[in-house]
């Protein structure tokens, strides 16, 4: 007949491994994947987004009122080929050229998208959360849109001063800006597709890593359940001191420390994505000081489920069923 202190011995003891290679076996799996399939993302993964606004940037070479280089007056050569028989105003000025404006946008925005690239592999790896790229990504959209944004303001403002400064300020100056002010906001807005490229690559190895820790529980269950039935059928059946009685009154406490493993699951879920959550707050609002009640609530309730007093009453019924 099992002895009851060492049945409770066996029983505890089996629970505390489980924990512990649940826990040390979790970090290891999603640690190693996340860092593989971060290392397999490459920057290169931009160059199909980035096209339509690469070709915005060759259409603003052709968009100019003075000399583009290697092309020269491209416009005024375009206006030829439309109307036969046009002729070029006679100026007395030359306009400043701003050709380089665009392609110095285009590259400042190529160095954003890299800078966010970098800050997702090292903080993808830290945290694998949904919040930490839309913060990143949303950072660096920010970025560009203002910059985006803010020349054609600028030179809408040149263009009004200019008005009263003459004809020269005007056609020399304010127009050429403003002309390659308003594509480098077109420039700006289609290279919007490229930041969620990266955060569309990214967030998919968030969610598998996801997805990995609930089957990985899962299976640790599984194992759990199976490692304690036969240990059980070694101690209990093989001495014949359980009859089929017996057996299905420890069935339904199986049952129900499966239910009880299933709510922990839950809870332990529901506390990691408030983490990632408060990972990625910056200030506390009433909004926030709610989630943190919440967070309490599900860590009260975890811990409640976890005190082992259901544990302890099959236990109880185990030990009465041990005794007969």
């Amino acid at each position: 007949m099992l002895n009851k202190k060492n049945l409770s011995e066996r029983v505890a003891n089996s629970q505390l491994d489980t924990v512990e290679v649940s826990t040390n076996g979790l970090e290891a799996e999603l640690d190693s994947y996340t860092r593989a399939a971060v290392t397999r993302i490459r920057f290169n993964v931009v160059i199909k987004p980035a096209i339509i606004s690469f070709v915005a940037l060759i259409i603003s070479f052709f968009l100019d009122v003075s000399k583009v280089p290697f092309l020269g007056e491209i416009s005024f050569d375009i206006a030829r080929m439309l109307f036969p028989g046009w002729q070029p105003p006679t100026d007395t000025f030359e306009p400043y050229s701003f050709w380089w404006l665009p392609v110095a946008a285009y590259a400042l925005f190529v160095f954003i998208a890299y800078l966010a690239y970098n800050n997702l592999k090292v903080e993808i790896i830290r945290t694998p959360a949904s919040e930490t790229i839309d913060r990143i990504i949303e950072a660096s959209m920010s970025i560009i849109d203002s910059i985006a944004t803010a020349l054609p303001l600028i030179g809408a403002a040149i263009l009004l001063v200019s008005i009263k400064l003459g004809e020269e300020i005007f056609l020399g100056l304010s127009v050429p800006f403003e002309i390659k002010a308003l594509i480098v906001l077109a420039i700006g807005k289609l290279f919007e597709p490229v930041l969620d490229q990266l955060g569309v690559d990214f967030q998919n190895v968030v969610n598998h890593v996801k997805d990995l820790r609930d089957k990985y529980f899962s299976r640790i269950q599984i194992e759990s359940s199976k490692s304690l039935i036969k240990q059980f059928n070694q101690t209990g059946v093989g001495s014949g001191t359980l009859s089929v009685q017996d057996l299905e009154k420890y069935k339904s406490i199986v049952d129900e420390s499966t239910k009880l493993s299933e709510v922990a699951r839950k809870n332990f879920t529901a506390i990691s994505e408030m983490v990632e959550r408060m990972n990625s707050m910056q200030q506390i609002s009433a909004d926030k000081i709610q989630q943190l009640n919440v967070l309490a609530n599900s860590i009260t309730q975890a811990s409640t489920s976890l005190s082992d007093e259901k544990t302890l009453t099959g236990l109880r019924h185990l030990e009465a069923i041990v005794k007969k």
